[in-house]
């Protein structure tokens, strides 16, 4: 096959409707738009979201809270994820972004201590909870905050 040849395949591309083009075709005289008003006008129409004069949705609903834009977003890691590396490996957001164990490291990574730790490994996080410390040291690992 050579780039000449290419061709969509058959009844994938659809002919556009071909409006005011007589009333045989279906779409002749007002081209599908209806009579009189402001949808049959050019450049006419609402804009999106506009229901006829009546309070809008968006408007109905009440609003509550807020969002805090000095908020810190923490990657977070459970310690049992921390097993895969070898013994006396230094852990770092780097090596776990490396690794594919995070995908982004949002504003740090905070470490979490659900399930056990078996190997010895010093941490470098930006946060830790308090049992995530006391497991890791108690392996006989490092905890260092960054």
């Amino acid at each position: 096959m050579r780039l000449h040849e290419l061709r969509p395949a058959p009844g994938s591309v659809k002919e556009p409707k071909r409006k005011g083009r007589g009333t045989a075709t279906g779409q002749g005289k007002t081209s599908g738009r209806g009579q009189k008003g402001q949808g049959s006008r050019s450049g006419g129409g609402v804009r999106p979201g506009f229901e006829g004069g009546q309070m809008p949705l968006h408007r109905r609903l009440p609003k509550r809270g807020f969002t805090n834009i000095f908020a810190k977003n923490y990657a977070e890691i459970n310690i049992e994820t921390l097993n895969r590396f070898e013994d006396g490996t230094e852990v770092t957001p780097e090596l776990l972004k490396e690794t594919k164990v995070l995908k982004n490291l949002g504003d740090g990574v905070k470490v979490l201590g659900n399930g056990e730790l078996t190997k010895k490994l010093t941490v470098k996080a930006a946060k830790f909870t308090e049992s995530a410390a006391k497991k890791i040291e108690a392996a006989g690992g490092k905890v260092e905050v960054i």
